[in-house]
């Protein structure tokens, strides 16, 4: 029997995934974190050496099946199982659905909804076969409800959303466990990977987006979650015997959705725009 169990996180050089790899490293997991681009690693290797870590930074692209097989290979040759995935790779996307390109919003959806089935698919085999398992989906407070100038992503999360309840009742009872993560604002470097449109003089979107990220912008200076946070609260939900469905990360996010459940769409509606146009209302 292994004295540790094994989890693959995606998306580990920054914000989130960055946290959870290393947490989960000293919590004692034998701890696979990985990265599309091996250069954007040096930081968290150069922990994971002086801190002698059970942590190992592997090569992987969510948008490319033999990438995904060949570090899955290399898990189960090192490890012989893999107990805890962690699907946190992705990206934001501001802008009106006007001004993005079918192309980018395919390639949003590539990476934050489609990357994520290509993992499951690949790891539910092998967490079938050991009878037990935990899948946990980074998804968003916006996998819950709708706002202004962030369609594309906000409906990759709320795809991410439907895709997670789904498959938990088809691999229930094969012992694997699905956990859905929905933060709000967490102060990370999240304007690094940003992809922006409208936000240009010449857009009729132009005024509202500059709102919109003046907005975020403010949301992220005030917030008091941090990544830390959303890794500590993936670690209690992994090793509870018996996990949420959901666990919601921030009073903006706890607040938020407590709204759209308790207004109507319309009441809802004016809630979101008087907070991220008017300076009122929207994650108090």
């Amino acid at each position: 029997m292994k004295d540790k169990k094994t989890v693959l996180v995606t998306g580990c050089s920054s914000g989130i995934g960055y946290a959870t790899c290393l947490m989960f490293a000293r919590n004692n997991f034998a701890t696979y974190g990985s990265v599309r681009d091996l250069s954007k690693a040096e930081r968290i290797q150069e922990i994971t050496n002086k801190e002698k870590l059970p942590l190992k930074i592997i090569r992987l692209d969510v948008n490319e099946d033999e990438s995904i097989r060949i570090a899955i290979q290399k898990i189960i040759s090192d490890s012989g199982g893999i107990d805890i995935l962690i699907n946190n790779a992705g990206y934001g996307m501001f802008g009106p659905i006007e001004e993005i390109s079918i192309k980018e919003i395919k390639e949003q959806f590539e990476t934050n909804f489609f990357g994520t089935i290509r993992l499951i698919k690949a790891i539910v085999p092998i967490m079938r076969k050991q009878r037990n398992g935990t899948i946990v989906n980074i998804s968003s407070m916006v996998g819950r409800f709708g706002v202004p100038l962030n369609a594309a992503y906000v409906s990759s999360k709320f795809a991410l959303e439907g895709l997670s309840e789904s498959i938990s009742f088809e691999l229930e009872e094969f012992g694997i466990k699905v956990i859905l993560v929905e933060p709000g604002v967490i102060q990370t470097d999240f304007f690094h990977n940003l992809k922006v449109r409208g936000n240009d003089t010449k857009s009729p979107y132009y005024k509202l987006m500059d709102k919109r990220i003046a907005f975020l912008k403010a949301a992220m200076k005030n917030s008091v979650s941090s990544s830390d946070q959303v890794a500590n609260t993936i670690l209690h939900a992994v090793n509870s015997r018996d996990p949420d469905m959901r666990y919601v990360i921030g009073n903006d996010a706890t607040n938020s959705i407590h709204m759209r459940n308790s207004l109507s769409d319309r009441e809802f509606m004016k809630w979101i725009k008087d907070g991220m146009f008017h300076g009122k209302g929207f994650g108090r």
